[in-house]
């Protein structure tokens, strides 16, 4: 039976209690969101992966991985070595796989992961079309239907679903003066799709049988945002705008049929929109999870987007956004190394954190308290054993050898916690004071 439909009839399932126990709130608060669909299991109940993920209202927020081959790059073992990066940074994965064999590379991507593992189902199909009819747009609905169901039974969590774009909102974006008409290359395909064979978007005329398929392995639609803003000077227009109230229908009607369901969201928006974009989104669609793409501040920040999208990140955690899809240094420029897969998990990470210090208060923010007091005390091993990367944090103390003093090798012999610590020693001797 599907999560959801568990929580409406008010069962306490095993997968409650662990949340409950996993993020500190009560197993009612759990299943009464559950129910609502503003906390979901991130799961294929048929397959379900090592690492319980669930996310929504009132729980830390996580991030998500995306990794995959490209046209250009098929590298079967150096994807592997990123799902092990995944493994250790991230809480969800993606597989957005282009080049290759691509049934083999996802079901070893799956074997690998701890994670949950989505993908992008128009990929495939709209590759696969392009090789054996010599267009990518000459896919039938059936074969896009039916790619979606192997995702499913090879055991892929969540998907997503560009549902939200139709026919009339391709076309004018396409026709209109934004600078970039279409960034999401999920979104491109769908919009080719429907232009090329005057229909409407394949997902929406076939919504309730995939609604069915997702049910059967209460599995999650990530509905997608094919106009989001691929510029900051796109952000919030008449577009994106259009695609959400779409989208909050769907969502609406996913919900009513008890299937998991999340936004996808919002790509370069500026600074000052970041909070409200999230709200927005909220408050548009009851409150389901949002899942974030950076989002991007800026327009000029490659090869550092991983820490430009960060800033960005930690303001909508705090806003209320609950899934991160990471950036790396390579956005917009190339497809990433493992190491570059490293940095912007770490960069999303932190960026996590940030946010639910805001978003979670004192539940978060204890975990600094506990750092900040050894490091008062300057006691190392206990301050670097729970620091974010305790290894690398480690190397960067010694990387002068150890120092000969209590303190690091930054202040040294001036250190102002040191001093303190002696002067409180003399104040506590002292019989005059």
């Amino acid at each position: 039976m599907a999560i959801i439909d568990e929580a409406r009839r008010g069962q306490i399932t095993d997968e409650m209690r662990e949340i409950s126990k996993l993020e500190g709130i009560s197993v009612e608060k759990v299943r009464n969101r559950i129910s609502e669909g503003k906390i979901m299991l991130i799961r294929n109940a048929k397959y379900p992966s090592k690492k319980l993920v669930p996310i929504g209202k009132g729980l830390t927020t996580n991030v998500n991985i995306n990794i995959g081959t490209s046209s250009e790059v098929v590298d079967l073992e150096m994807e592997l070595e990123k799902v092990k990066v995944a493994n250790k940074w991230g809480d969800t994965l993606m597989d957005l796989s282009t080049g290759g064999d691509l049934d083999a590379i996802r079901r070893e991507i799956i074997k690998t992961s701890d994670l949950p593992v989505g993908t992008v189902p128009v990929y495939q199909v709209f590759i696969e079309s392009f090789k054996k009819k010599s267009g990518g747009a000459y896919f039938t609905e059936d074969e896009l239907l039916n790619t979606v169901e192997k995702h499913l039974k090879d055991g892929v969590a969540f998907m997503t679903i560009h549902a939200g774009i139709t026919k009339e909102l391709a076309i004018r974006a396409l026709k209109s003066n934004r600078i970039i008409p279409i960034v999401s290359r999920g979104g491109d395909m769908i919009a080719g799709w429907m232009i090329h064979n005057n229909s409407e978007n394949p997902y929406r005329k076939h919504w309730d049988y995939l609604l069915e398929m997702f049910k059967e392995y209460d599995a999650v639609i990530s509905l997608g945002d094919a106009l989001r803003p691929g510029a900051t000077g796109d952000a919030h227009d008449e577009f994106q705008i259009g695609e959400l109230l779409e989208t909050a229908r769907l969502v609406k009607s996913a919900l009513q049929k008890g299937v998991q369901v999340m936004v996808e969201g919002p790509g370069h928006v500026p600074l000052n929109e970041i909070a409200w974009d999230v709200k927005l989104m909220k408050k548009l669609t009851g409150g389901v999870p949002y899942y974030v793409l950076g989002p991007l501040p800026i327009d000029v920040g490659a090869p550092y987007d991983h820490i430009a999208s960060a800033i960005g990140a930690a303001i909508s955690s705090a806003a209320g956004a609950d899934l991160l899809c990471y950036l790396t240094p390579a956005e917009h420029l190339g497809l990433p190394t493992v190491k570059q897969v490293e940095e912007g998990a770490i960069a999303y990470r932190i960026a996590a954190h940030a946010g639910d210090v805001v978003k979670l208060g004192r539940r978060a923010r204890k975990w600094d308290d506990e750092v900040s007091y050894y490091r008062g005390k300057l006691d190392w091993d206990n301050m670097i054993s729970k620091l974010i990367d305790p290894q690398r944090a480690y190397q960067v103390y010694t990387q002068f050898g150890t120092p000969k003093v209590r303190a690091c090798t930054m202040c040294g012999g001036y250190c102002p916690m040191m001093w303190a610590m002696d002067q409180v020693r003399k104040i506590g001797s002292s019989s005059s004071l």
